[in-house]
């Protein structure tokens, strides 16, 4: 399952990008980027399979057109999925912002590198505990 959602560094917005395994909800690799464009979802696509052996994993997309672009670009199968197998991703993302609460549901007085940082650790203790 590929998806992103917005996280917050103060007054501004970014995107997360990550992609999770539905089999063993590892959380197989994560990118907090400052804006959402083809050339982006394409880059996290590539970073992704450099990370891991994806070529025959079917993705589930939500139907954003930019992941999408980004598997067909790299020669990947997905399949559109609104809901159901979705949710390994999705309470992936709710644990990410239950986490950020203590926050005020962002990341203050951060950078991008900070919160990137801190995002890549708690994708490896998620790893660690599922």
């Amino acid at each position: 399952m590929v998806d992103e959602t917005v996280i917050r560094l103060d007054d501004e917005q970014y995107w997360l990008y990550a992609v999770a395994d539905l089999d063993s909800n590892e959380l197989l690799h994560t990118k907090l980027e400052p804006t959402r464009n083809k050339v982006i979802a394409s880059n996290f696509v590539r970073e992704l399979r450099e990370k891991h052996d994806v070529d025959d994993a079917v993705f589930l997309i939500d139907g954003d057109l930019l992941l999408q672009y980004a598997c067909e670009r790299h020669g990947l199968e997905f399949r559109y999925e609104r809901h159901g197998d979705r949710n390994s991703v999705e309470r992936i993302f709710r644990e990410i912002k239950r986490r950020t609460i203590s926050f005020s549901n962002c990341f203050s007085n951060a950078r991008e590198t900070t919160a990137d940082q801190w995002l890549k650790s708690f994708a490896f203790a998620w790893n660690q505990l599922i």
